[in-house]
């Protein structure tokens, strides 16, 4: 059985007699999953293989971009355009409509970001991102000192001209996003096997920062995370994918074969969850749609 049931009310959101599908294999680790609705497609990242991935259910498992600067989390602007946190170059980059690549984010006070993440799009345009010290060690790129003085969450005004740390306490700032009505922030800290919900204000910046929600076990850590039109939080832990109600409560585990890294809503209805992990790409067909990329 795919769903660990913990509250009933689980079984609103995915079936009981879920089926958790393989749909590729063959990656390294895989990482970034974002749908493109206007094309209906799968773009993810295999972050040792230096490449972005496709896949689609017309065409199945493509290469799509090679290299990729080792990206790892993937979003799509206001605009349309891919976004993406490229572990090995240590910036933030945005593909414009003619295909070229521009540095939307490579610094911080004059001092280089240590590995940007994940990222995320606020509906005003202005653009949030992680950025933990991950891809500074071996296994992501060439050995390279941190610059920055923290591990910290960074927000870019819509008009990409004003950059600010946000946050800086925190261990491993991970996977982030967004209320559906953009009223909240989730962090997870990957280290401290944590999620943390900040209040946005009305300037972009967050305040008044509280535990959401903790994991415990083997197998797993807090890393991609996404929520739903109702606001249930679905994260990366131990043994798949948490899922959380708005209150915080767990309610159940959606069980995946190998340890899941993240996560994103997909298909005509986003309906669709397809999950990356470690060497695959996974999807299971849920009940309630998640927030549109």
């Amino acid at each position: 059985m795919s769903l660990e049931v913990i509250s009933p009310q689980v079984l609103d959101l995915i079936p009981a007699d879920a089926v958790v599908e393989r749909l590729g294999t063959g990656m390294q680790f895989t990482e970034g999953p974002v749908w493109n609705a206007r094309g209906q497609f799968l773009v993810f990242s295999d972050i040792p293989a230096d490449q972005m991935k496709r896949w689609s259910p017309v065409d199945g498992l493509t290469d799509y971009r090679v290299p990729s600067g080792k990206s790892n989390g993937l979003t799509y602007d206001r605009q349309g355009r891919l976004l993406a946190c490229e572990h090995g170059n240590r910036r933030v980059t945005r593909t414009e409509a003619d295909g070229s690549i521009r540095v939307i984010a490579s610094h911080h006070q004059g001092k280089r970001l240590n590995s940007p993440n994940d990222v995320v799009v606020k509906s005003d345009g202005s653009i949030y991102f992680t950025d933990p010290p991950y891809g500074l060690g071996e296994a992501f790129s060439e050995p390279a000192p941190q610059e920055q003085p923290c591990n910290g969450v960074y927000r870019l005004s819509p008009d990409g001209q004003t950059q600010t740390l946000l946050i800086d306490d925190f261990d491993r700032p991970n996977g982030l996003c967004f209320s559906p009505d953009e009223s909240l922030l989730y962090i997870d800290d990957t280290a401290r096997m944590h999620i943390r919900v900040f209040q946005v204000q009305a300037d972009g910046s967050i305040d008044k920062g509280r535990l959401f929600a903790e994991e415990k076990g083997a197998g797993g850590v807090p890393d991609g995370i996404k929520v739903d039109v109702r606001g249930n939080v679905y994260l990366t832990g131990p043994g798949g994918i948490w899922i959380f109600s708005p209150a915080g409560e767990h309610l159940g585990i959606l069980k995946v074969p190998e340890g899941a890294a993240n996560l994103a809503f997909t298909g005509p209805q986003w309906r669709t969850l397809i999950i990356t992990a470690t060497t695959s790409i996974y999807r299971v067909q849920c009940q309630v749609s998640g927030i549109p990329v």
